[in-house]
C-alpha cells in the first residue's frame, strides 16, 4: 500500500514511461567474477572500483565469526569492525527485520548521513523512522558512518557546488588537501567494507540491494551509485545534488531507476535539483522526482515513505 506523503508538490515520470523504458537488469558484482561497472570518477577519489570491492569482500571473510553469538542477530544493531587502513574499530548500525529467518533471502538498504551526522542521526530521527519503515517492508538497513562526519564518502563537493555551478566543482577539487584525500578515500572504504560484511554475513538478494542518502549522503549516493553501479537496484539521492555535470559517468546511471526528492524551502539546494531534474529528464533517464514543501532537513521524514515504496517496485519478487 502506498503511504501518503503530506505536501507533495510533484512526482514526476508517469508509471506509463517507466513501462516503456524498463530499466535494465543489475547483475551484481559483490563476491563474484563480474567486474563493477567504474573505475574512478573525475571529481572524486582515486581508488579502482573493482580492487575495492574484491578489498573489502577479503576483509569481510576476515572478520566473519559464525559462531558469534551476534552471527545473524535481529534487530537495531550498533556495530563495530576493524578498519585496519585507517587504525581504528569503525562503528555502523544495522537493523534485521523480524522477518529474517536466516535462509530466505532479503532485500538491503545502504543509507548515507548527512554533513556532521553519524551513523546513528538518521536512524534514531523521527521516532526512528527509518527503522519502522523497514521492519514494515522487509529490508535489511545498514548505515555506515563513512569514516568521520565529514568523510563525505569519497567525493569532495558540497555546498555551493551543486549542479549547474561547474566553477564551484572545479575550484573544490583544487583544493583537496592531502589530509582531505586520505579522509575521502577511507570514507568510500568504510562503506564498501561495512556492504561486504553485512552481504558476507546475511542471506542478502544481490539482486535488490539500494542506495539512498541526504544532503553529503545524497552527493554520496550520486557519487557511489555511478562509481560502483553494478551494485544497486536502484538509488533515491535526498536534497543532494552535488555532481559535477562535465566529469560525471552519465552513462553508468542510464538504465538505473532513479528517485530523486527536494524541500522547496532547501536552499541553495533546491536550485541544482531543479536544474538536474530537468536536465536528466531532458536526457531521457529513468528519473522520478519528488518535492515537498519542507527545508533541508525539514525533508528527509516526508519524503521516506516514497522511498521505501519506489524500491519495493524494483526489489525481487
Amino acid at each position: 500500500m502506498t503511504i501518503p506523503i503530506p505536501l507533495a508538490v510533484a512526482l514526476l515520470v508517469s508509471a506509463a514511461a517507466a513501462q516503456q523504458n524498463p530499466p535494465a537488469t543489475v547483475l551484481p558484482c559483490v563476491s563474484q567474477s563480474t567486474p563493477c561497472a567504474g573505475q574512478s570518477i573525475a571529481f572524486g577519489s582515486a581508488i579502482d572500483a573493482d580492487q575495492q570491492i574484491r578489498e573489502s569482500h577479503s576483509l569481510a571473510k576476515s572478520l566473519a565469526v559464525p559462531g558469534n553469538p551476534q552471527w545473524r542477530a535481529k534487530g537495531d544493531q550498533h556495530r563495530t569492525y576493524r578498519f585496519s587502513a585507517a587504525g581504528e574499530d569503525m562503528p555502523y548500525r544495522l537493523y534485521v527485520p523480524a522477518s529474517c529467518d536466516g535462509q530466505s533471502k532479503l532485500p538491503l538498504i545502504v543509507m548515507l548521513h548527512g554533513a556532521g551526522s553519524d551513523e546513528n542521526r538518521y536512524l534514531d530521527g523521527n521516532n526512528k523512522q527509518l527503522l519502522r519503515l523497514a521492519e514494515q517492508h522487509g529490508y535489511v538497513l545498514v548505515s555506515p558512518l563513512g569514516y568521520s562526519p565529514l568523510g563525505a564518502y569519497g567525493t569532495p563537493l558540497k555546498l555551493p557546488a551543486v549542479f549547474g555551478q561547474p566553477e564551484a566543482a572545479a575550484k573544490q577539487r583544487a583544493d583537496v588537501t592531502p589530509e582531505q584525500k586520505r579522509a575521502l578515500e577511507l570514507s568510500e572504504k568504510d562503506v564498501l567494507n561495512v556492504i561486504e560484511i553485512v552481504l558476507n554475513e546475511y542471506p542478502i538478494d544481490q539482486k535488490s540491494i539500494f542506495l539512498m542518502g541526504h544532503s553529503m549522503g545524497g552527493g554520496g549516493t550520486w557519487y557511489l551509485g555511478a562509481k560502483y553501479s553494478q551494485l544497486w537496484r536502484a538509488i533515491a539521492p535526498m536534497s543532494g545534488p552535488f555532481v559535477d555535470e562535465a566529469n560525471y559517468p552519465w552513462d553508468r546511471i542510464r538504465n538505473m531507476p532513479i528517485m530523486m526528492s527536494e524541500g522547496t524551502k532547501a536552499l541553495p539546494s533546491v536550485t541544482g535539483s531543479h536544474l538536474m531534474r530537468d536536465w536528466m529528464i531532458a536526457q531521457g533517464f529513468d528519473l522520478e522526482y519528488l518535492e515537498v514543501d519542507a527545508d533541508h532537513p525539514g525533508m528527509v521524514a516526508l519524503v521516506l515513505p516514497a522511498v521505501f515504496d519506489f524500491f519495493d517496485r524494483y526489489r525481487s519478487k
